[in-house]
């Protein structure tokens, strides 16, 4: 969606950095969908597609750096992770790729050839190991429906859900990795998840803000 999308969320964040200790992960979208297709098309492991997937959201963090270079953004690989600290410290909005870093060691999923830890993964697993007892994913939805609605747009909006009775709920479609919801029943530190629609200005400042907006997924 380009610019009329992404600068508001930018404005957002930006507004918000000093308030907030931010680590920014960037997701994929739309040409990391094609990636796996054409990957999935010609056969290939699930190992390499999670090193091609990787690239597109690589890509995107370093879009978001120069978009974000004035207000302290800064691109960290997997490796500067522990330097997290001295980022804040100096006033840095440290921005990483979302996919963690499974690569060619991905492991191989139940079902079709697509890595099951993609960008969803990637935050969950960042928020767990800083402890962060929330963690946020701006999508283009208003949070979590019983169904795509994008394809059903009756489909009724879910505020809040455990993430036991979610997963024994089996939607036929999730705005977040189904992975993800798995991992948070058995998290130690970050407890709950929250879906917000960085499309709807003000959404993700009130959900910095400790609103619940959007959807929470908790641990039950």
């Amino acid at each position: 969606r380009g610019r009329a999308a992404l600068f508001p969320i930018l404005d957002e964040l930006a507004a918000a950095k000093d308030k907030y200790k931010l680590l920014v992960c960037c997701g994929g979208g739309t040409r990391a969908r094609h990636i796996y297709a054409m990957a999935s098309d010609l056969e290939l492991p699930t190992g390499l597609l999670a090193a091609l997937g990787g690239y597109v959201p690589r890509q995107n963090a370093r879009m978001l750096q120069m978009l974000l270079a004035k207000h302290g953004g800064l691109y960290i690989m997997h490796d500067d992770f522990e330097k997290l600290p001295l980022y804040f410290r100096l006033g840095c909005m440290p921005i990483m790729t979302g996919m963690p870093p499974f690569g060619y060691w991905e492991k191989p999923t139940e079902n079709g050839r697509i890595p099951q830890h993609r960008t969803d993964a990637g935050v969950f697993l960042s928020a767990e190991v800083l402890g962060a007892k929330r963690a946020l994913f701006i999508k283009d939805e208003d949070g979590l429906f019983e169904d795509d609605p994008k394809k059903k747009p009756s489909a009724k909006h879910i505020p809040r859900i455990g993430a036991r009775e979610l997963l024994d709920r089996k939607l036929p479609d999730s705005i977040l990795e189904p992975v993800v919801i798995e991992y948070l029943t058995r998290a130690r530190f970050c407890h709950e998840l929250q879906i917000v629609n960085g499309l709807k200005r003000g959404m993700v400042t009130r959900a910095l803000a400790g609103e619940d907006v959007g959807t929470i997924i908790y641990k039950d």
